[in-house]
């Protein structure tokens, strides 16, 4: 697999670097900080999301470091100390990091990721590791809705032309693939990323010839065993279609090949996708596929079917590589905590007159919650570090927000969604391969029960706080808006 590096070490927000001055200057470079990435609503009111992007963080961690041109443009901004350019010289990331698995179903307000390091190496990356988890988990989500919508067809994504920028279309058809897609029209994907790339034909390779029928039977004798006819350039019915079933039968049916396909690019889809089914049927091609592209997504892809469109397979573009109905996944880094000298655990809170934006404190872990006769994903249980789900007892979990929502667990298994990435700034997780990453998709796709994944008023699946997490979040809401009461 080719790789492709980088050293990205300054796509930071600027802010982030004042402030990491800021700690330097104050003697706070070496206090230890806890920060969670955590997103806080699913994309197209969904009940799910898919989380990707941690190779591409792993790379970049492992890359962290400032040449003299990154430290002369710093300076030249003459805010910060030289002492502080001096320490980026020399610097090396040497924190720990415990992300979700890509592949990961997630839900709001459990960490995807926490990062523990001394607060100037934390600070300045939170830019990167937000663009790149809330790109790639936008895009998986996007994908595995759109997979589920076809019920099993191959889906293919087409999107590149349509990405925003090079990084958009390669790690979108990386994120896609991870989602669901079968294949992607982006080479340089497969080139890197192992994503399959496929491809035949645009309405160009047709007009370039004289007829229609010259196009096709030349594509068939160069391609045979990958013959995807494209028959909207003219006409879908008189012409794509005849000429399509003419050259298969002269050109691969001779041969003994019968794998062969067309596809639309226009026009309506089911009513044409159902005559074309007739018409290839009737000329004894009842092993051509049908393939839809034009402007797709899953609520048209559900609609299609739901009409009794005979296609086999779809390409999606744009509405996928930028997830057009919802093109921000809305992923946040904030800080939950941070160490004194004697290397105490002190939980931090963010309040706001916005509900949904009170963070919750404290380094934490997450479980999720099986039911060992079902093996479908009940709850997800965030408890502080130290604390240790016993799943050979019942277990009662309660709704965060009306507490008098209670559930009693039996008969479960918990597995812990966070695991190491790096110890001490060396990784020491083994990034899998992009088709065992799938692979974990789909099978923590299907530990989730359908009502969750339906598209229209999906089921709420449960994310609670441990009490002692509870009891402790809540205390500080009471004590900082007393505090603050008091100071006003």
């Amino acid at each position: 697999m080719k790789k492709i590096s980088r050293n990205l070490t300054m796509l930071f927000d600027y802010y982030e670097m004042t402030m990491a001055n800021g700690y330097f200057r104050k003697g706070m470079k070496d206090t230890i900080a806890y920060f969670d990435v955590f997103y806080r609503s699913n994309p197209d009111k969904g009940g799910y999301a898919v989380v990707a992007g941690l190779e591409q963080v792993v790379e970049y961690i492992n890359d962290l470091r400032f040449d003299e041109e990154d430290i002369a443009y710093l300076a030249s901004k003459g805010c910060f100390h030289p002492d502080f350019l001096d320490y980026l010289r020399h610097f090396e990331f040497t924190g720990d990091i415990w992300a979700v698995p890509e592949g990961t179903v997630v839900f709001p307000g459990e960490p995807l990721m926490t990062v523990r390091a001394p607060a100037v190496e934390a600070q300045f990356i939170e830019t990167y590791l937000l663009m790149i988890l809330n790109h790639q988990s936008m895009i998986a989500t996007k994908a595995a809705r759109i997979t589920r919508a076809a019920k099993g067809r191959a889906v293919s994504e087409f999107g590149s032309r349509r990405a925003q920028g090079a990084d958009a279309a390669i790690l979108g058809a990386r994120a896609a693939y991870i989602g669901g897609v079968s294949s992607t029209a982006c080479a340089i994907a497969d080139e890197v990323y192992g994503v399959p790339a496929t491809g035949t034909m645009a309405h160009s390779w047709v007009q370039m010839f004289d007829t229609e029928y010259e196009a096709f039977r030349t594509y068939c004798e160069i391609y045979p065993n990958n013959a995807t006819l494209l028959v909207d350039t003219y006409n879908v019915l008189e012409s794509g279609v005849p000429n399509a079933i003419r050259v298969f039968r002269e050109m691969l049916l001779p041969k003994g090949i019968t794998k062969c396909a067309v596809r639309i690019d226009s026009g309506d889809i089911a009513y044409l996708s159902c005559k074309i089914r007739e018409m290839l049927d009737e000329a004894g091609l009842t092993e051509c596929k049908i393939v839809a592209s034009n402007s797709l997504d899953e609520y048209i892809i559900r609609g299609l079917l739901h009409q009794g469109a005979k296609v086999d397979a779809f390409g999606v573009g744009e509405r996928l590589i930028t997830s057009k109905s919802d093109p921000v996944f809305g992923g946040v880094y904030k800080l939950c905590a941070v160490e004194d000298e004697e290397g105490n655990i002190k939980p931090k809170i963010k309040l706001s007159e916005n509900v949904g934006k009170i963070t919750t404190p404290h380094f934490k872990k997450v479980y999720r919650l099986f039911g060992k006769d079902t093996g479908k994903a009940e709850a997800d249980l965030i408890c502080v570090y130290d604390e240790t789900v016993d799943d050979t007892k019942p277990i009662e979990i309660f709704d965060p927000e009306n507490t008098w929502k209670t559930k009693t667990l039996e008969n479960f298994r918990a597995e812990e969604l966070l695991v190491p990435v790096f110890k001490n700034g060396k990784q020491v997780y083994t990034l899998p391969h992009i088709e065992e990453i799938r692979a974990h998709c789909k099978a923590s796709l299907n530990s989730i029960w359908e009502e969750v994944k339906r598209f229209d008023n999906p089921h709420n699946y449960y994310v609670d706080l441990s009490r002692k997490l509870w009891d402790i979040k809540y205390a500080m809401i009471k004590e900082q808006r007393k505090g603050n009461k008091s100071k006003n």
